[in-house]
């Protein structure tokens, strides 16, 4: 599957001749960073039997296993990324109104 880059990324490939190698010892320290980032931990989560069945309905639509999906948006939610789709359109019709 091909992933699409966002602005930032397109951004740093456009630029890419500015940028120069780090040494090797930086590298492993900046890796070693981003690996203790991204370990995953597993937590046990009690939630209502109907959400459950509602995230694994809604994982399987996504094409995705419910896990994946459920720590998406608990990741989406803490970096502030999830966004509230009836909060935007309640927004856009105060906008529209006045």
């Amino acid at each position: 599957m091909k992933q699409k880059l966002d602005n930032y990324e397109k951004e740093i490939e456009q630029n890419i001749s500015q940028f120069r190698p780090v040494s090797d010892q930086k590298k492993e320290l900046i890796e070693g960073i981003i690996d203790k980032a991204n370990v995953k931990k597993s937590i046990s989560l009690r939630l209502r039997a109907n959400d459950l069945e509602l995230l694994k309905h809604r994982a399987d639509s996504e094409g995705l296993p419910y896990q994946t999906l459920l720590s998406s948006v608990i990741h989406k939610f803490v970096s502030d990324q999830l966004v509230d789709k009836r909060s935007i359109l309640k927004s856009l019709e105060i906008l529209k109104a006045s």
